[in-house]
C-alpha cells in the first residue's frame, strides 16, 4: 500500500481551514444574537444584527449539509 502524503496533507489543510471558517461564522451569528439581546436592555432595534446572525447560522447549515451530501453520495 503506497500513501499518497501530498493528497492527504491537502485534505488536511482544506478541512481545516473549513472548520475555522465555520467556528467564524457561528460565533459571528452568536455574537449578532448578544447584540440583540443588549439592544433590548437598552430599548433599542437591533434588526441588523439578527438578520446577519440568521444569515450566519444557515451558513453554518448549509455547510455542514453540502458536506453530508459529500459523504452520502
Amino acid at each position: 500500500m503506497k500513501i499518497d502524503w501530498a493528497s492527504l496533507g491537502s485534505v488536511f489543510g482544506v478541512s481545516l481551514v473549513i472548520t475555522v471558517a465555520l467556528v467564524a461564522l457561528f460565533t459571528l451569528g452568536i455574537m449578532g444574537l448578544s447584540r440583540r439581546e443588549r439592544a433590548a436592555a437598552q430599548g433599542d432595534s437591533a434588526t441588523l444584527a439578527v438578520t446577519g446572525a440568521y444569515a450566519c447560522f444557515a451558513a453554518c447549515a448549509a455547510a455542514v449539509a453540502y458536506g453530508i451530501s459529500l459523504i452520502v453520495v
